[in-house]
């Protein structure tokens, strides 16, 4: 077995130096029209990657960002441990009892903002899989995954959008928020159980026994788990060392959460994802403790991953414009009509419920994270998840505009 070298240290540090530095800079004179940090980090990634060092000079990428050996595990290592912490993060930000507040409205939006979406998606990869560039036909699994590609939002994202539009404490934030909560917790539990599902052939763990077992899982982390945390959050938060106290803590319990969801053949993202939700939903965790852990992640861990992205594929050989349209007409036609129509039988006049509908329509950083893990499991080709970045990047980026064109402000 290989040693990690004295020179595959150079290279492993250089890499992660350049990374951040070239993501931040991107990202901050990205911010100044009003891109969202994320699509600075993922331009770094194409530009340090294949589709241009890469081909400019292929010698030097391979020397960067090299494919095998040493360096290539590290680094692996590295992104796959972001992807578990950023979920946590996205955890953090639901919470249950706002969604169950929301009533009638948030069943209706949430339900048919997930089932229609779904539906439009599995039924195009299913039946008409040579319009996404698959030869296999009638692939269930690449069926779902589409259709679940389809119906998640980016709750960052959308919390972020309405914050600069004030609009989060409104009556139809609240709604978007509630609603982008549980798409997210539906889809990431579909996703999960489909990644166990399509490596079930691998492992010596039944599908049933997983099944049980993340239920348990769950239903245990969301009630005695979350109990026990909200107990021992006051103690953590003022006896030991802060912020080191608390950060430690949660994100040890995140990874040991992580840890069992991935031993049980679930992906690990799931356990992180439950696992932040237990510790969001705690009304003992304080704001700064919030905000230390949000800023520690995603300023130097996300950038490993989302220019990681750029670093795995080609963009421009990869870039087809038919697999891309369609992708962006099923994504704005599913998600936009079926929140719509949802918010519209909840109560909201149409104007508003449309709003709604382009609120959640915004996918982000959550659509980037699943295309990549798709990807990564073989779900879906190159082609596939250039057009699901590219969706991700413009849903994320018309969001605002369309919400701000069709919202209209009750009167008092």
């Amino acid at each position: 077995m290989s040693k990690f070298t004295h020179s595959d240290l150079i290279v492993l540090l250089t890499a992660i130096g350049v990374i951040l530095i070239l993501s931040r800079i991107i990202s901050e004179m990205g911010r100044r029209f009003k891109f969202p940090i994320v699509m600075g980090e993922i331009v770094v990634g194409i530009l340090l990657g294949p589709t241009i060092v890469g081909t400019i000079s292929p010698e030097f990428f391979e020397r960067v960002f090299p494919k095998d050996g040493t360096v290539s595990i590290a680094f692996d290592g590295l992104v796959n441990l972001s992807v578990v912490l950023l979920l946590f993060v996205a955890g953090l930000e639901v919470q249950l009892p706002l969604v169950l507040k929301q009533g009638k409205a948030a069943i209706y939006t949430s339900f048919l903002g997930m089932i229609i979406p779904f539906a439009t998606g599995f039924v195009a990869a299913y039946y008409f899989p040579m319009l996404l560039g698959q030869n296999e036909s009638e692939n269930v699994f690449f069926a779902i995954f589409i259709g679940t590609a389809l119906s998640v939002s980016a709750l960052p994202v959308i919390a972020r959008i309405l914050m600069d539009m004030n609009l989060f404490k409104s009556s139809i934030g609240m709604l978007i928020i509630a609603s982008a909560m549980f798409s997210d917790l539906i889809a990431w539990l579909i996703f999960s159980f489909l990644l166990a599902m399509n490596s079930a052939s691998q492992s010596s763990m039944g599908v049933g026994y997983t099944i049980l077992y993340i239920i348990g899982f769950g239903l245990f982390m969301l009630t005695i788990g979350k109990k026990i945390i909200d107990r021992s959050l006051p103690w953590i938060q003022t006896k030991l060392s802060w912020p080191g106290g608390v950060l430690s803590i949660s994100i040890g319990i995140c990874l040991l959460c992580a840890a069992f969801t991935e031993k049980i053949n679930i992906h690990a993202i799931l356990g992180a994802f439950i696992a932040g939700i237990a510790f969001g939903d705690s009304a003992h965790l304080h704001e700064k403790a919030r905000e230390i852990i949000h800023q520690f992640i995603t300023n130097f861990f996300a950038p490993l991953f989302f220019v990681s992205i750029g670093l795995r594929v080609n963009f421009f050989e990869n870039f087809d414009v038919m697999i891309v349209g369609i992708v962006l007409i099923l994504a704005y036609f599913g998600k936009v009509l079926g929140a719509t129509f949802g918010a519209y039988l909840g109560g909201l006049k149409i104007n508003n419920a449309i709003a709604v509908g382009f609120g959640l329509n915004a996918r982000g950083a959550m659509e980037i994270i699943l295309g990549t893990l798709a990807l990564s499991a073989g779900l879906i080709s190159s082609k596939v998840f250039v057009a699901l970045v590219v969706m991700a990047l413009v849903t994320s980026l018309t969001s605002a505009p369309l919400i701000r064109k069709f919202y209209a402000e009750p009167k008092k």
